[in-house]
């Protein structure tokens, strides 16, 4: 299997979750898959372990990425009790040894290794302290310039403008975009993420003109990733296309 190729004409192109169409969500044979390739950036989740590890999963729990097998609330325990889980390749098979629940430093090593920029979704309510220590983190190893931090959560991507006054920080959206969203944008110098079902021309070229970039996910159709790059889109988010 391979991706789905499209002209993306000036568009950035994110793989969602790694390569995630060819390779398990979240894990490193998936960062290293989009690496290997033309993608501009890999994005992925971070969340908080009980005893303070960042670690690379978008739900709070491993039910649904082990296919049931095992049901660990990743936030209320330590790490010890995920970096273990072997999970399963996209045939659902669990013969490889390679799947696993990564560290956030490990996302960062591959992107960091393969010259991609990191999308990183900040998932659920941070705390400011967390978010001090995230931020931290990354700069330690040496990549900070070259992550856009994301957020559904509006107070995460406020915390980490407060710290990265000049940094690259875009509010997750699947809802309408209101002229209220717009200036709370402007206001705090935020781009946006949305849900590419939302977009438009007209709406994509009234976000431009308040100088705001536009992030599209998560789009796996050529015909409409190719339609919002004619529109003049900022980012497009797949699981699959090229």
């Amino acid at each position: 299997m391979d991706t789905k190729k499209f002209n993306s004409l000036n568009t950035k192109v994110i793989a969602h979750r790694g390569l995630s169409g060819i390779e398990r969500e979240n894990t490193c044979p998936a960062f290293v898959a989009a690496g290997n390739r033309s993608y501009f950036g890999i994005e992925t989740d971070v969340h908080v372990t009980k005893d303070g590890q960042f670690v690379i999963i978008h739900d709070e729990t491993t039910e649904r990425v082990s296919l049931g097998k095992y049901n660990i609330n990743v936030e209320e325990n330590d790490y010890s009790a995920v970096k273990d889980i072997s999970l399963p390749d996209l045939d659902s098979s669990f013969a490889r040894q390679d799947i696993r629940i990564p560290l956030l430093s490990e996302y960062i090593k591959i992107c960091k290794k393969y010259g991609k920029i990191c999308v990183l979704e900040v998932k659920n309510p941070f705390t400011q302290e967390n978010i001090i220590r995230l931020v931290d983190e990354i700069r330690e190893l040496d990549y900070l310039e070259s992550v856009i931090f994301i957020s559904f959560d509006f107070n995460n991507c406020l915390m980490l403008r407060k710290l990265l006054p000049s940094q690259k920080i875009q509010w997750l959206t699947s809802g309408e975009i209101t002229d209220g969203a717009i200036e709370n944008l402007v206001n705090n110098k935020l781009d946006i993420d949305v849900y590419y079902e939302r977009l438009n021309e007209k709406l994509i070229e009234k976000l431009h003109s308040y100088g705001i970039e536009v992030n599209a996910w998560t789009c796996d159709s050529q015909e409409r990733a190719e339609e919002l790059a004619k529109f003049g889109i900022d980012f497009i988010t797949t699981n699959i296309l090229e």
